[in-house]
C-alpha cells in the first residue's frame, strides 16, 4: 500500500522479473531485500537494495507509465552521472551502472543511507553551508561542458514577477491564498510589485564566472555527515565530503548564488535557521555577489508566489504544500534584502493546495495538451517549466 500523505511508488514485486534479474547481474549479488522509498515529491521507482554479503545500493528507475518528464529527466541524470563523474565526485553517490529493459529505464547507485534533515539544528545548518560552498569553489573558473545548460535553465526565474504585473489572474491567485486578508495581499504586492521586478531581473544581467550548480538541493536530496564522535571507527583519509548531494537530472553551469539562495529558503522553511544565517556561513567559503544575491532571493520568491497558489497536479500531493511554505521563508527574504515592509500576508496563506486538476493524462500517456509536466525541485521546484 503507498504510505499515506506520499506519491504512490510501484513496489519492488511490480518490477518485472528480467529488471531484476539483470539488476542482479549489474550489481554482482542477489537481491535480499528492496526496500521501497519516498522522501522526494515525484511518484519514480525508488529503492533501497540490500545484497548478499550485507552490501547496498540504491535504484532509482521508470517504466512505461511514466510520463514523459520523468523519462526525460532520468536520460538526463545518465548523461551527468557518465560524463560528469569527474566534477560531481566526490559529492554525488558512486554510479554503479544503467540499464534499459521491458521498457524500464534504472539507474544504479551508491546507497547514502537514510535521511540526516531535518531537523535542521546551528551546527547542521553552519556545516551544510559551508560544504556547499566548497562544492561550488570547486568548479568556480573551471571549463564546463558546452552541452551543459546554462541561462536556458535558471534564467527563466526572472519572469515571475512580470507575469504577475501583466496577467490579474495570476495576481489574484496569488493574493487569494491569504483568504480574508487577501486585500492586504494584493495592497502589498503591487505596492512592492516595482522593487520585486527590478530585482529579479539583475539574473538577465549575471555574468560569468559560473559553477557547475545542483539546481535541486533541499533535504530530501542531500546527506549530511554527522561529524565524528569520541570511539568512532577512523574515517577514510581523505574523508567524505561533509555534504552529499544526489538526484542530479538539472545540473547546469550558472550563477552560484542561485543554488546557495534556493538551498538557504529551503531549510528555513523546514524550521532550520534563517537564511541570512545561511549565507552568512556560505559567504565565509565563496565570493558571494550581494547584487547578484538580491537577484536570486526576489526571483525565487516570483517563482514560488505565481506556483503556489496554482491546483495540484496529478500525482504530486505535496508539492503546493511545499511551495506554499517556501514561498513564506523566501517572500519575507527578499524583502527583508530589498528594504520592503513585511508581508505579514503571508501567515494567513495555509498549507493547504487548491483541488486538483481534472485530467491526468493524455491518450498518449503524455498530460493534457497545455499542461506542464510534473515538476518537483529546490524546491519543488526551480525548473522551468514554472507550472
Amino acid at each position: 500500500m503507498p504510505r499515506l500523505g506520499a506519491e504512490a511508488k510501484p513496489p519492488w514485486q511490480a518490477v518485472p522479473l528480467a529488471v531484476r534479474r539483470e539488476v542482479e547481474a549489474a550489481l554482482g549479488a542477489p537481491v535480499i531485500r528492496a526496500a521501497r522509498i519516498w522522501g522526494g515529491y515525484g511518484p519514480s521507482a525508488t529503492f533501497r537494495l540490500t545484497l548478499a554479503g550485507e552490501r547496498r545500493a540504491f535504484l532509482k528507475g521508470v517504466d512505461g507509465t511514466s510520463n514523459s518528464h520523468m523519462r526525460r529527466t532520468l536520460a538526463q541524470e545518465e548523461r551527468v552521472y557518465r560524463d560528469l563523474g569527474d566534477l560531481i565526485a566526490p559529492w554525488a553517490p558512486a554510479f554503479y551502472g544503467a540499464l534499459r529493459r521491458d521498457g524500464w529505464h534504472v539507474l544504479l547507485l551508491e546507497d547514502l543511507g537514510p535521511p540526516s534533515v531535518p531537523p535542521w539544528s546551528v551546527a547542521k545548518t553552519r556545516r551544510a553551508a559551508a560544504a556547499y560552498a566548497e562544492f561550488h569553489r570547486a568548479t568556480l573558473h573551471r571549463p564546463l561542458p558546452r552541452w551543459l545548460p546554462r541561462r536556458r535553465v535558471w534564467g527563466k526565474l526572472d519572469h515571475s514577477w512580470d507575469q504577475v504585473a501583466t496577467t490579474p489572474a495570476d495576481l489574484e491567485g496569488i493574493t487569494g491564498m491569504a483568504g480574508d486578508r487577501a486585500a492586504d495581499a494584493h495592497a502589498w504586492i503591487t505596492g512592492a510589485l516595482p522593487q520585486l521586478r527590478r530585482a529579479a531581473a539583475g539574473l538577465r544581467r549575471v555574468r560569468p564566472p559560473y559553477a557547475l550548480l545542483h539546481f535541486d538541493t533541499r533535504s530530501d536530496n542531500i546527506r549530511l555527515a554527522t561529524g565524528r564522535h569520541a570511539g568512532q571507527t577512523p574515517l577514510p583519509s581523505p574523508p567524505p565530503p561533509a555534504l552529499r548531494l544526489f538526484d542530479w537530472p538539472f545540473a547546469c553551469a550558472g550563477p552560484a548564488e542561485v543554488d546557495a539562495a534556493a538551498f538557504a529558503q529551503s531549510i528555513a522553511c523546514e524550521g532550520g535557521p534563517a537564511p541570512e544565517r545561511f549565507m552568512a556561513w556560505y559567504a565565509a567559503g565563496f565570493p558571494v555577489r550581494e547584487g547578484v544575491l538580491d537577484a536570486c532571493v526576489a526571483a525565487i520568491a516570483g517563482y514560488f508566489a505565481n506556483s503556489a497558489w496554482r491546483p495540484s497536479l496529478p500525482g504530486l500531493p505535496r508539492l503546493r504544500t511545499v511551495q506554499r511554505r517556501q514561498l513564506r521563508a523566501s517572500l519575507p527574504w527578499a524583502a527583508r534584502r530589498l528594504g520592503l515592509p513585511p508581508p505579514s500576508w503571508l501567515d494567513a496563506v495555509p498549507d493547504g493546495p487548491p483541488a486538483p486538476l481534472q485530467s491526468s493524462r493524455d491518450s498518449s500517456g503524455g498530460l493534457p495538451s497545455g499542461q506542464a509536466p510534473y515538476q518537483t525541485g529546490p524546491v519543488a521546484s526551480l525548473r522551468p517549466p514554472l507550472h
